[in-house]
C-alpha cells in the first residue's frame, strides 16, 4: 500500500479525470423530458401519488365499516336516527377484520416504499395483492348481505358501515389497479423500479394517514361526549375540518364545545397541508413534464407547416463565404449566421408562449370538467339517496352540492341518510381538493385576463406609464391589431443582460409576474426602514450587475467610466479592436486549450513570475444590443482571466436560481453564455437544419451529428426540463471544471519535465 503520493493515487486521479471529463457535445446534454410520453409520467410518478392518497383513504372506509353493523332496523316515518342496528354473523366481523388487517399491511408496505426503507421489488406485490384481496373480500360482503343476509321482511335500511365498505372496494381495487400500471411501466423499462417523487411528495401519504387518523380520533371522542353514532360523528368531523360547517350536527356540552378549538384548529392546518401537497403535484411537478411535452408537439407541428409552405429557409445554417461547409446555405440571404440564430430562438420563443398559454387553458378545461362532473353526479347521487327520507328534487341535490363545494354551508338542505351521509364524506374528499386546483387555474387564466385588462385600462386613463398617454394608447391598438397598427411609434426597450429591470419583450407573461414581484418589493421598502448596511449592499449589487450588463451588450466605454468613479478595482474584461479579430473561442474539451488560451505547456498561467501577458481586446464603440457577433465581448486569451470569468458568472446565475418566476434570457445572454463554454452562435459548422419529423428527430437521440444543433431542435437548451439558469449553471461549473483539471495537468507535465531535467 503506498502513501498519498505514490503512483495509485495519480492513476487513481487520471481515471477519474477521464471519466468526468466530457465533451462539448455531451455538454450540451440530451434531456428525454419533452419526448417521454406523458402517460409515462403518470405511470411512474403521479399514480403512485394518487395510489398513496387514496390507499390510506379506503383503509379509513374499512374501519367506519368494521364498527358498526351492516343493517338496522327501520320504521317509515320514523325518525332514522333512532333505527337499531341488526347484528352482524360472527363470520362477517371476521372477514371484515382480516381484509382490513391486509389493507394496513398493504399501506405500510407502500409507505415504506416510499420513504425508500423497502425495496420497490417486494414493497409493490404485497401492496398490490393486499389490497386486491380486500377489494375482492368486502365485495363478497355487501354481496352476501344483500343476498343470503337481506332480512325477509322489507322494514330495515343498510346502515353507513355497510355504503362505506361498498366505498373501500371501489378504492381498493382503483389504486390497486393504478401501482399495476406503474410496475408494468418499469417492468418494460420505461422508468427505473422507483417512485420518481420529490421528498414532499413522498411523505404525502404520511400527511394523509395522519389526517385521517385526527378524523377517526376526534369522531371517537366527539361521538362520546355528544352521544352521537361514531359514523355520524365521522360525518360531523368531516363537516367540520372541510370548513364547510352546516349545523345539522353541533357540540352542545361545555366540554365538547371547549374541545372543539383546538381539534378544529390543528386538522384544518392538517387537512390544508395534505391539500397544498396534492395541488403542488397537479400544478408545479405535473406542468413541468406536461408544458415539455406540449412544446415538443407544438414544435413539430409548427416545423411541419414550415416545410409545408416553404418557409423553413430561415432554418438552415448560413454558410460564409470561406466555409466549405456542406449543406449549408450562402450568405446571400442578407443575414449572417448570429442574425439567423436570432430568429430561430425567437421563434422557439414564441412556440414556448403558445404553448404554456394553451397549457394554462387546457388545465383550467380539465380541472373546470372535473368540478363539473362532479357537481352534477353528486348531486344526482345525493338526490337518490335522499327521496325517500325527503322527496329531495334535483334542483335540491343541485344547490346542496354546490354549497357543499364552495364551503358556503347554509345547513338549510343536508343529508340525513345513511346513503347520504357515507357518501358526503367519500364525495368531499375527491370535490374539496379539486375546487382548490381549480382555483388555482382560474388565478392562471381568468383573472389573470381581468387584471391585465384592468392594467391596461388603467394606463390609458389614469396611471400612465412612462410611454405617456399617448404613447400607451399606441400600444393597446398595437396589441389588439396583432402588430399591423403604430408598429414603428412604439419604442421597446432593448432586452437587459443579466437585469431584472429590463423588460422581455418575448414574454408578456413573465414580465406581469416580474413586475408585481418589482411592485411588492418597492412597497415593503417604502413601508420599512433600511438599515445602512442594506442599502449599501444593494447599492453594490446594482452596480455589479449593471457593470456586467453593458460588458456583455458591449458598453465598454461607460464600464471603465464606472470603474474610475467608483474607486474599486474591476476585474471585467475590456476589449481591444486590433485583436478582436485574432481572439479564439474557447470551447475545445481537451488539454490544447492551454495552448489556445496564450500559454503552452511550460508555462503556469498562475505563475506569479511568468511574464507572459496576454493583450485583454478593448472596444473602442459602444452599442446598446448586440445584433452581429462581434458585438458580444470576446473571450479572455489569458487562462486566469478566464477563469475569473467564469467564475464571476457562475456567481451571477447562481443568484439567477432565486428569482420567481424562473429567469428567461434573451439571446445575447445565451450567446454570452453558450461561448463561454465553447459554442459560437455564429459559427454555422456547429448548427443544424431541425427535422420536421419525429422519427428523423430520434435519429439525434442516437448519435447522428450530435456536436449540431438547432434552437427549434430536440436538442435546444430551451426544450430542457431544468430552468434556464440551472442549466446554464451546470454547464458553466463544468467548463470551469475542465479548465481547472487542464491547468492541474500542465503543471504535473511541467513538473515532471523539470523532475527528468533534474
Amino acid at each position: 500500500m503506498e502513501d498519498a503520493g505514490g503512483e495509485n493515487v495519480e492513476e487513481h486521479l487520471q481515471e477519474v479525470d477521464a471519466r468526468n471529463k466530457a465533451s462539448l457535445p455531451e455538454r450540451m446534454g440530451e434531456d428525454q423530458a419533452h419526448r417521454d410520453p406523458s402517460r409515462w409520467w403518470f405511470a411512474s410518478a403521479a399514480f403512485p401519488m394518487v395510489a398513496g392518497t387514496l390507499g390510506p383513504v379506503a383503509s379509513a372506509f374499512s374501519i367506519c365499516a368494521l364498527v358498526r353493523p351492516w343493517r338496522q332496523n327501520y320504521y317509515k316515518g320514523v325518525d332514522i336516527g333512532t333505527a337499531t342496528f341488526i347484528k352482524d354473523p360472527a363470520w362477517l366481523i371476521a372477514i371484515n377484520a382480516v381484509q382490513l388487517a391486509i389493507a394496513l399491511i398493504s399501506n405500510l408496505a407502500l409507505l415504506l416504499n416510499m420513504t425508500r426503507r423497502l425495496r420497490f421489488s417486494i414493497a409493490q406485490p404485497v401492496t398490490i395483492v393486499g389490497w386486491y384481496l380486500s377489494s375482492i373480500c368486502l365485495i363478497a360482503l355487501a354481496s352476501t348481505t344483500a343476498g343470503p343476509l337481506k332480512p325477509e321482511t322489507n322494514d330495515f335500511i343498510w346502515s353507513q358501515a355497510y355504503f362505506y365498505g361498498i366505498y373501500a372496494a371501489v378504492l381498493y381495487f382503483v389504486v390497486a389497479s393504478l401501482m399495476v400500471v406503474t410496475v408494468w411501466g418499469s417492468q418494460m423499462g420505461h422508468y427505473e423500479k422507483d417512485f420518481m417523487l420529490t421528498p414532499s411528495q413522498r411523505t404525502l401519504m404520511l400527511q394523509t394517514i395522519s389526517f385521517l387518523i385526527y378524523l377517526h380520533l376526534g369522531a371517537l371522542i366527539f361521538s362520546n361526549t355528544e352521544g352521537w353514532n361514531y359514523l355520524d360523528g365521522v360525518y360531523w368531523a368531516a363537516v367540520t375540518l372541510f370548513t364547510v360547517g352546516f349545523g345539522d350536527n353541533n357540540p352542545t356540552s361545555t366540554l365538547g364545545r371547549a374541545l372543539l378549538f383546538p381539534y378544529s384548529l390543528v386538522g384544518i392546518i392538517s387537512l390544508g397541508l395534505v391539500i397544498g401537497s396534492i395541488r403542488s403535484l397537479m400544478l408545479e411537478r405535473g406542468k413541468r413534464r406536461l408544458d415539455a411535452r406540449m412544446v415538443e408537439k407544438l414544435r413539430h407541428r409548427v416545423l411541419r407547416q414550415m416545410a409545408k409552405k416553404g418557409k423553413d429557409g430561415i432554418l438552415t445554417p448560413i454558410r460564409d463565404a470561406t466555409s466549405d461547409s456542406p449543406g449549408l446555405l450562402s450568405s446571400n440571404s442578407g443575414l449572417t449566421e448570429f442574425e439567423r440564430r436570432q430568429s430561430e430562438f425567437e421563434l422557439m420563443r414564441k412556440i414556448q408562449k403558445q404553448a404554456a398559454h394553451r397549457h394554462r387553458w387546457f388545465a383550467m378545461a380539465i380541472s373546470t370538467s372535473t368540478w363539473l362532473v362532479l357537481w352534477l353526479v353528486g348531486a344526482k347521487i345525493f338526490q337518490v339517496c335522499e327521496r325517500q327520507y325527503q322527496q329531495w328534487t334535483y334542483f335540491d341535490a343541485f344547490y346542496m352540492s354546490y354549497v357543499s363545494l364552495t364551503t358556503i354551508g347554509y345547513g338549510d338542505i343536508t343529508p340525513i341518510s345513511n346513503a347520504g351521509k357515507s357518501f358526503w364524506v367519500f364525495w368531499a374528499l375527491l370535490a374539496l381538493p379539486t375546487m382548490t386546483v381549480l382555483i388555482s387555474n382560474a388565478g392562471d387564466t381568468i383573472v389573470k385576463g381581468i387584471k391585465d385588462a384592468t392594467d391596461k385600462v388603467a394606463t390609458v386613463t389614469i396611471l400612465p406609464s412612462e410611454r405617456g398617454f399617448k404613447g400607451e394608447f399606441k400600444a393597446v391598438l398595437n396589441s389588439l391589431s396583432h402588430g399591423k397598427l403604430f408598429t414603428e411609434d412604439i419604442e421597446e426597450s432593448p432586452p437587459g443582460f443579466l437585469g431584472d429591470a429590463q423588460r422581455h419583450r418575448y414574454s408578456s407573461e413573465d414580465d406581469d409576474d416580474e413586475g408585481e414581484l418589482a411592485q411588492d418589493q418597492a412597497d415593503l421598502d417604502a413601508e420599512g426602514a433600511n438599515t445602512g448596511a442594506k442599502k449599501e449592499k444593494e447599492a453594490k449589487n446594482a452596480r455589479d450587475e449593471d457593470t456586467h450588463k453593458r460588458r456583455v451588450e458591449g458598453n465598454a466605454a461607460a464600464e471603465e467610466k464606472d470603474g474610475d468613479s467608483n474607486g474599486r478595482t474591476n476585474r471585467t474584461v475590456r476589449f481591444n479592436d486590433d485583436s478582436a479579430t485574432s481572439t479564439p473561442t474557447p470551447g475545445k474539451r481537451s488539454n490544447g486549450r492551454s495552448k489556445k488560451m496564450g500559454n503552452t505547456d511550460d508555462e503556469d498561467p498562475y505563475d506569479e513570475n511568468n511574464k507572459t501577458t496576454s493583450q485583454l481586446p478593448k472596444m473602442t464603440r459602444a452599442v446598446s444590443i448586440p445584433r452581429q457577433d462581434q458585438d458580444l465581448p470576446q473571450i479572455p486569451t489569458d487562462p486566469a482571466e478566464y477563469h475569473l470569468t467564469l467564475i464571476e458568472e457562475i456567481g451571477r446565475v447562481t443568484q439567477h436560481l432565486k428569482s420567481h418566476p424562473p429567469r428567461k434570457y434573451t439571446f445575447q445572454e445565451w450567446a454570452w453564455y453558450l461561448r463561454l463554454i465553447g459554442e459560437d452562435e455564429s459559427d454555422a459548422a456547429k448548427h443544424r437544419k431541425p427535422h420536421s419529423h419525429l422519427s428523423k428527430s430520434k435519429d439525434e437521440l442516437e448519435g447522428k451529428e450530435r456536436a449540431r444543433w438547432s434552437w427549434v431542435g430536440s436538442r435546444s437548451p430551451l426544450m430542457s426540463s431544468q430552468e434556464e439558469a440551472e442549466w446554464i449553471l451546470e454547464r458553466l461549473i463544468e467548463t470551469l471544471n475542465d479548465e481547472l483539471r487542464d491547468v492541474r495537468a500542465a503543471r504535473r507535465k511541467e513538473n515532471g519535465t523539470r523532475n527528468q531535467r533534474e
